[in-house]
């Protein structure tokens, strides 16, 4: 006999009151917002829905919900351009070269030719490349830069673009 995974291990995606899908979150989480009244079960047509039973509770948890109050899309700032930040943002590889050994920050129009400390100046750049690239702009250096460098997105706004990629495949398979 086959076992069944456990109920408590699948996730539920939670949207906005805007029907902005927000985050995925494990089903106990979904369990409190709906029962507390302060999530409702959303129906897209074919998503899948799990019974949990308690001894005096029968409940149908949807796979996707909606928060009824509150503010959801809660005050967010662009995070400060830092060394973490920017190695997050640019997933820990060079952007010259694709390394992700000896990473440090590169400048890509550098301070001394008036170069800002902007998420849209400032890649991740292996050591090797940052001291080849130097004080010189990236095409005087003869280097390419893999991706432009620009700000985060709000997190709300990746995942949901994460969430819509993600229906438009299954839809077409």
């Amino acid at each position: 006999m086959q076992a069944q995974p456990h109920i408590l291990q699948n996730s539920v995606v939670v949207f906005s009151k805007n029907y902005l899908p927000l985050a995925r979150i494990n089903i106990k989480r979904a369990i409190v917002l709906l029962v507390t009244g302060q999530a409702e079960s959303l129906d897209f047509g074919s998503t899948k829905q799990w019974e949990v039973r308690s001894p005096s509770v029968v409940l149908q948890v949807p796979e996707h919900i909606r928060l009824t109050m509150g503010n959801p899309e809660r005050h967010w700032k662009v995070p400060p351009v830092n060394r973490r930040e920017v190695l997050k943002r640019d997933n820990h590889t060079c952007q010259y070269c694709g390394s992700s050994k000896c990473l440090t920050l590169d400048h890509v129009i550098p301070r001394s030719k008036g170069g800002q400390h902007s998420w849209d100046n400032v890649v991740t750049a292996c050591e090797k490349c940052n001291s080849i690239k130097s004080d010189r702009l990236p095409h005087e250096a003869g280097m390419v830069l893999k991706s432009k460098p620009k700000a985060p997105i709000h997190p709300a706004i990746a995942f949901a673009e994460q969430f819509w990629n993600a229906q438009r495949l299954s839809e077409s398979e």
